[in-house]
């Protein structure tokens, strides 16, 4: 088993006892008001976030589908998801990770060629960004080269997307979180809050979850039920 793993495996099994423990043990009101306080942590914050990095490559995937059966591209919902990618995930999440996460963990020597690699993915990822937002566009579709390379470019996001936020939720948060002290973590907490109403007002991250859900209604992939087998 490989460090990685370990870490994952011991994460886990505390949180299961945890949960299990707290269940049992304690009155309703109080595992309530424990639920509560334990609720935004900057670990969960960022693994929520990831959610909505989720759904937007749901939409990548269906833009994908359409451009290849040459059939209502719509290239106006490519383009504001990359927006979308580019203002919350890009310039406000990765940058999270980027100033608090990963300097932490150098500093640390911890988990350091991962971190090595997930700053890379970074800076490949806007390289994509960029490319996919260029590329959506009216005249693309008249042109199969250019529709060719928005394919590859949404693709290659996906493809480097799934496992690089996958690794970030079992490996990366949960050595994160096991090495801070609760203070200094409900600190980052509150800083994490504070930059995300700062950059998104009032609404914050329900804000950037109903225009993810807007982006998903334009291409009839919001209800849920349409992916149950």
């Amino acid at each position: 088993m490989s460090g990685e793993e370990r870490v994952a495996r011991r994460f886990f099994i505390k949180s299961g006892l945890s949960v299990g423990v707290g269940t049992v043990l304690l009155s309703p009101t109080v595992w309530a008001k424990e639920k509560e306080e334990a609720e935004v942590g900057p670990a969960e914050d960022l693994m929520r976030e990831h959610g909505v990095l989720n759904r937007i490559l749901l939409v990548y995937e269906e833009g994908i589908r359409r451009l290849q059966a040459k059939s209502n591209a719509e290239l106006e919902v490519i383009k504001k998801s990359a927006a979308l990618i580019k203002r919350f995930i890009e310039n406000y999440h990765e940058k999270l990770e980027e100033e608090f996460i990963f300097p932490r963990m150098r500093k640390a020597g911890r988990l350091v060629d991962l971190v090595d690699i997930l700053e890379a993915q970074h800076k490949g990822g806007r390289r994509l960004t960029s490319h996919i937002e260029q590329l959506a566009i009216p005249a693309t579709l008249k042109d199969e080269g250019a529709t060719g390379k928005l394919v590859d470019a949404l693709k290659a996001f996906i493809t480097m997307y799934r496992p690089h936020e996958s690794r970030e939720d079992t490996v990366l948060f949960p050595m994160f979180h096991e090495m801070l002290g609760k203070k200094e973590y409900e600190k980052l907490g509150e800083q994490f809050e504070e930059r995300e109403h700062k950059l998104f007002g009032k609404g914050g991250f329900e804000e950037v979850v109903t225009h993810v859900s807007e982006l998903e209604k334009a291409y009839g992939i919001y209800d849920l039920a349409k992916f149950t087998p």
